[in-house]
């Protein structure tokens, strides 16, 4: 049973997950299996491996559990017994939902004893809309998504909850894997009538862009770039974008294959102006509002048009001379894109779509020309005259799609280029796959379509094929270091020889071989995962295991984990009873530390706080100005594809719990919320806190600790009130008039202070 020395606030994190070293686990003592195991090579087609005999057949409740235990057997180590049903339930909740579970499900649970009581809830969890949002968190990780650009400006990107929904829902509805890599890669192309296809390519959309870069043709390779790079690091689990300035160092894929690879995205290219056809509730509010603030703004933005229309067409000219020569060559040919080469039309296209309206293409010239001044200050009352509507202007939602799609049938050149630099090509490429990640030699065909390239259809059928060695491999690695907090292969997203080598290499081939036949599925695959004796281990630690394998490689005892930074926050809403369950809509702004001295147009604050207490995938994620108690707990960056959540330990965590408004307020939130659910008494009180955070009862001592506590902060309380004629105190929220009048304010002080130290223990912030 655990005590309460995690209950002091100098402890907070003590504890540490084991460092995962990059040394190859051996196999068993089998020799024939110790020889498979070597020439085991991700690169190989998936085969399914035969089952391995083990000696003790009645713990494996899954056949995940026979490679384990196989592999446990050889070094003569016994599993861990199973856990108790109250950790059970807190364990699966957390990694399926990311939030801790109330007591009535751990109750009914625990006292369910049909001989499907754990298929019964793992089902129940996996058919929650809680369960694709958890998932799509994780997946966004990997999308490096962001509500906003980046860079200087770090623009909002007013249509990329469409793409978290999108995603969201695609978990949900349990998508065949293949389908989802195919919607991402090439949903414009393959279904170009279907409106969650194209949302579905704001994959491939979502990477950070400077709208004010004067380099456009540059800024077609590096947005190239960042798609190829992605896709490799996503779907292939490899580095591809070593081999870009030469050939690979480490890994057999040559400068030539990774422009090959390139030449699928010759012409791929973002909008974020695609037209909305299909519109759902949030939208219709957003059009609505929208047609009211134009119809209110009407007449100062025709004078506005009216007062920039005579230096537009000089305005626009003096904004395009400050490019580079080469995208003003492209630039020229706006009017006449017949004539326009296809990476011209790239240019033009990116032009007309980031920033272009009268006061972006004019900006320049009335911040530069002296004789344009007389204009600059009537432009300026206008502007002035249009902020007194602000109120009425829409602060989120949209009428467009960010995506990506492709510019014509005729493919813009893709070249080897000397080094990487984009200005030195070389010899012309055409599309194609490394070598090494085709093992059958799978001739990729294109296809031209109706009003594309055809080129990232074809990539996105080979990614999804079954004989692809790698896509099937990966994911569920993925999804198996999302149980167990390691990957089979440690590097989820380096399967090269500068990865680790896998643990159970079988294993992860009888998943990927499975994951396959079973059409994909996420949600049958994550249920074998969880229904295992393997997941379903003790956490307690082990010096006989500790000895033999001190990384817990094996996996003879389940492996305890931080909780992630959304998991935290939700987790703390869940407890106080703040939690507001509505799934998708535009990203949310709740309030921020007044410390943070973000500009208004980056951070304002929602007017509804209704929306402050919904789940943390909804916040809105500027790229630049990140919500501060995520970051404190290491949330996902969205520069680039992040792989791993770090789990650091660090006193800016211990004193954000201690410190933060939000905890403080959900510590009064959960104290009223014990307070109306336990009555009076402080015995139950305690036990009914421990079931809302812990899922579990507590014992004798800490009861009797906890009592001993009250006591001692109350009579705390009392003498500063006499001292200094008053004390202030934070009271529980949320009780009636009848408990606030029956109830001793002094000693409702006192339980907010335990509340708050609950919140505050490693028992909370770890699963086990």
């Amino acid at each position: 049973m655990k005590k309460l020395v995690y209950l002091a606030v100098v402890s907070c994190f003590s504890a540490t997950l084991p460092a995962g070293a990059e040394d190859k686990v051996e196999a068993p003592a089998a020799s024939s299996r110790a020889a498979r195991a070597s020439q085991w090579s991700p690169y190989k087609v998936v085969q399914a491996p035969a089952l391995p005999a083990v000696k003790q057949a009645k713990w494996v409740r899954k056949p995940v559990d026979a490679f384990v235990l196989a592999q446990l057997e050889g070094k003569n180590i016994k599993p861990s017994a199973d856990v108790d049903r109250e950790t059970f339930i807190r364990r699966a909740t957390l990694d399926v939902w990311g939030l801790i579970p109330t007591p009535e499900e751990v109750k009914a649970f625990v006292e369910d004893r049909s001989p499907d009581a754990y298929e019964k809830l793992v089902d129940r969890l996996l058919a929650s809309t809680r369960y694709g949002e958890r998932q799509a968190r994780r997946w966004l990780d990997l999308a490096r998504y962001s509500d906003s650009a980046g860079f200087t400006n770090d623009e909002t990107r007013a249509n990329m909850w469409r793409y978290r929904d999108y995603v969201i829902n695609s978990f949900n509805q349990d998508k065949p894997y293949d389908l989802f890599v195919k919607e991402q890669i090439a949903g414009d192309e393959l279904w170009p009538g279907k409106q969650d296809a194209l949302v579905a390519t704001g994959f491939l959309r979502a990477y950070a862009d400077d709208s004010n870069s004067r380099n456009i043709v540059q800024k077609k390779y590096q947005n190239t770039t960042d798609m190829v790079d992605t896709v490799g690091t996503v779907f292939l689990g490899s580095s591809v974008e070593c081999a870009r300035c030469h050939n690979h160092k480490i890994d057999k894929v040559s400068q030539k294959e990774y422009f090959q690879l390139q030449a699928f995205f010759a012409n791929a290219s973002a909008n974020d102006t695609l037209p909305l056809k299909e519109k759902g509730e949030a939208d219709l509010k957003y059009s609505e509002a929208q047609a009211k603030y134009q119809a209110a703004t009407k007449d100062v933005r025709d004078r506005i048009k009216a007062l920039l229309a005579p230096i537009r067409k000089v305005g626009e000219e003096y904004h395009i001379g400050r490019f580079t020569p080469e995208t003003r060559e492209a630039l020229a040919k706006r009017d006449k894109l017949e004539t326009a080469t296809p990476k011209e039309r790239w240019v033009i296209n990116r032009y007309l779509t980031t920033n272009y309206n009268d006061q972006a293409v004019t900006s320049s010239y009335l911040n530069y020309e002296e004789s344009a001044k007389g204009i600059k200050e009537q432009l300026a009352k206008l502007t002035e005259e249009l902020r007194k509507y602000d109120d009425l202007r829409p602060s989120k939602g949209s009428e467009r799609i960010s995506g990506v799609v492709d510019l014509g049938k005729d493919p813009a050149q893709t070249h080897l280029l000397f080094v990487g630099d984009w200005d030195r090509p070389l010899e012309e490429v055409q599309p194609g796959v490394p070598a090494l990640f085709n093992p059958t030699n799978e001739k990729i065909q294109i296809t031209p379509l109706e009003n594309s390239t055809g080129r990232r259809a074809a990539l996105a059928g080979w990614l999804s094929s079954p004989n692809n060695p790698l896509t099937a491999r990966v994911f569920v690695n993925r999804v198996w270091g999302q149980y167990f907090g390691r990957g089979v292969i440690e590097t989820v997203s380096d399967f090269g020889r500068a990865g680790t080598k896998p643990t159970h290499p079988e294993l992860l081939d009888y998943l990927a071989d499975k994951f396959v036949k079973e059409g994909w599925s996420t949600k049958k695959l994550q249920r074998e995962i969880l229904l295992s004796s393997t997941y379903r281990q003790s956490s307690a630690p082990r010096e006989d295991v500790a000895k033999i394998d001190p990384d817990n490689k094996l996996l003879a005892v389940f492996p305890r984990q931080r909780l992630d930074a959304e998991q935290i926050r939700d987790s703390l809403l869940a407890a106080s009873g703040e939690l507001v369950d509505k799934v998708g809509g535009p990203a949310v702004f709740p309030p921020v530390p007044s410390t943070l001295k973000a500009p208004g147009r980056f951070w304002t604050v929602d007017k509804d706080p209704s929306e402050y207490n919904r789940r943390s995938i909804y916040i809105f994620n500027r790229r630049s100005v990140p919500y501060p108690m995520l970051e404190t707990f290491d949330m996902a960056s969205p520069q680039k594809v992040h792989s791993k959540r770090s789990i650091t330990t660090s006193p800016l965590q211990a004193l954000a719990l201690i410190n933060n408004e939000q905890v403080f307020k959900s510590s009064q939130a959960l104290a009223g919320r014990v307070v109306r659910e336990a009555g009076p008494d402080p015995v139950k009180q305690i036990e009914r806190l421990f079931q809302i955070v812990y899922s579990r009862n507590p014992d004798k001592f800490e009861k009797n600790t906890l009592v001993s506590f009250l006591d001692r902060q109350e009579g705390l309380f009392r003498e500063q009130a006499i001292a200094s004629g008053r004390v202030s105190m934070a009271v529980p929220v949320g009780l009636n008039t009848s408990q606030a009048r029956n109830a001793e304010p002094v000693r409702l002080a006192a339980f907010v202070d335990l509340t708050h130290t609950i919140l505050n223990s490693n028992e909370f912030v770890y699963r086990y």
